[in-house]
């Protein structure tokens, strides 16, 4: 719940200062990506501090090195809060970080169907859920609004459509 908490207060907090004159932070889109960056570093870092034990034991048995993978999520989430701070990266950032949300969702189904590890059987699939589609629908919000500010890396050309042939 505090993910959830953390973004939706650090978004209204810079749409308040946008309002009150913050010009910097008028464009909604903006605020998102700074709700978006507080969250991802809170959830990045509990990769690491905190909740690290429960975390591994939320990855599903099938897959392999659940300590490597709990670790490159962390610092994926964690480039990816700060990316979502510079308005060049965001909407790589932001794309980057919904295929994140929903290549770790099947940890949260896992952990709800399972329970922790203490043997407890949750029931916290739909609010997990429920979050979840938040978190996504806010990174997809950032990468929609950007989108036309997607860049190609230097030297890369887009192709050329093809030029319409004249009737005549």
């Amino acid at each position: 719940m505090e993910p959830l908490i953390t973004l939706i207060a650090v978004t209204a907090l810079l749409l308040a200062a946008g309002a009150l004159g913050v010009r910097a932070l008028r464009p909604w889109p903006v605020a998102v990506r700074g709700g978006l960056a507080a969250m991802f570093v809170l959830t990045g870092g509990a990769h690491f501090i905190g909740m690290r034990e429960e975390l591994i034991a939320m990855v599903p048995p099938a897959l392999p090195a659940p300590g490597l993978l709990v670790t490159v999520t962390g610092v994926l989430e964690l480039a990816g809060a700060a990316a979502l701070l510079w308005r060049r990266t965001a909407p790589w950032s932001a794309a980057g970080l919904s295929v994140l949300l929903v290549a770790m969702f099947p940890a949260n189904v896992h952990l709800a169907l399972n329970g922790p590890p203490t043997g407890m059987v949750s029931d916290e699939l739909l609010p997990r859920t429920l979050m979840q589609i938040v978190f996504l629908a806010a990174t997809v919000s950032v990468a929609a609004a950007h989108r036309g500010e997607l860049r190609l890396p230097s030297g890369v050309r887009k192709p050329e459509s093809p030029k319409p042939e004249s009737i005549g």
